[in-house]
């Protein structure tokens, strides 16, 4: 058996310019998604330690659904439910439109995450500055903006991180939901040249280089930004 095409290290140059395309889809859906859902996750939080029980039951369902759904039905019910069956779009491009469809379901998914992630952290904050903020006047929304998020923010820096880096890898399965990304890429050239070793490990160092230094840069504020206690 010859084994020399499990070494070999040209399909990766002759894709090279088709690889790089790949983790620019993987890092402006990564971008895009944590954006939007660290705006969603914020307005989860707020909703699930409102003093509304509406608001709080709401909050509490969406998250407690969403996270135990799996990503892929989210990103399936995303692309082909809303999109190609009941045609709502955000584009009449199709790969712009299934980006940002891609993007939704992330988005909606790790908005969850965040969401714990920000409970926690208010969790953290003492009660009585909290009866503080309403004592001198403060408004539930005022006191959370000004004095509960942000020492929330500064106490989970390091699980936000993690949830960066989590949802950077979930993008690898953003093809079920018909976007291709650098994973798409990889599975393209294992069918185009066969698994060869090169690839996997020229993929698997790529998402490397976007989630190591995320972690390090978490890990950096985490201590920097320290709440003292």
């Amino acid at each position: 058996m010859d084994t020399s095409a499990l070494f070999d290290f040209s399909p990766l140059v002759q894709e090279f310019d088709k690889i790089l395309i790949g983790f620019w889809s993987t890092i402006r859906l990564t971008v895009m998604s944590a954006i939007i859902a660290l705006v969603l996750g914020t307005i989860l939080v707020a909703m699930r330690v409102a003093p509304t029980p509406v608001l709080r039951w709401a909050g509490t369902a969406y998250v407690n659904v969403v996270r135990n759904t799996p990503l892929t039905l989210v990103l399936i019910l995303c692309a082909l439910g809303l999109s190609d069956t009941m045609q709502l779009t955000f584009s009449e491009d199709p790969t712009t439109n299934y980006f940002w469809w891609a993007v939704a379901g992330l988005s909606a998914y790790t908005a969850t995450f965040v969401c714990e992630a920000l409970r926690s952290g208010i969790n953290t904050v003492a009660l009585g500055q909290a009866e503080a903020a309403r004592a001198i006047g403060l408004t539930f929304i005022q006191s959370l903006r000004l004095v509960v998020l942000p020492q929330a923010f500064r106490s989970v820096i390091s699980p936000l991180g993690s949830i960066l880096i989590a949802l950077t890898k979930n993008t690898t399965i953003v093809i079920v939901a018909s976007y291709l990304d650098a994973a798409a890429q990889m599975k393209q050239m294992f069918d185009d040249y066969g698994g060869t070793i090169p690839i996997f490990l020229g993929f698997a160092f790529g998402y490397m280089v976007l989630t190591l230094p995320t972690g390090f840069l978490f890990g950096w504020l985490a201590k920097r930004l320290a709440v003292a206690r």
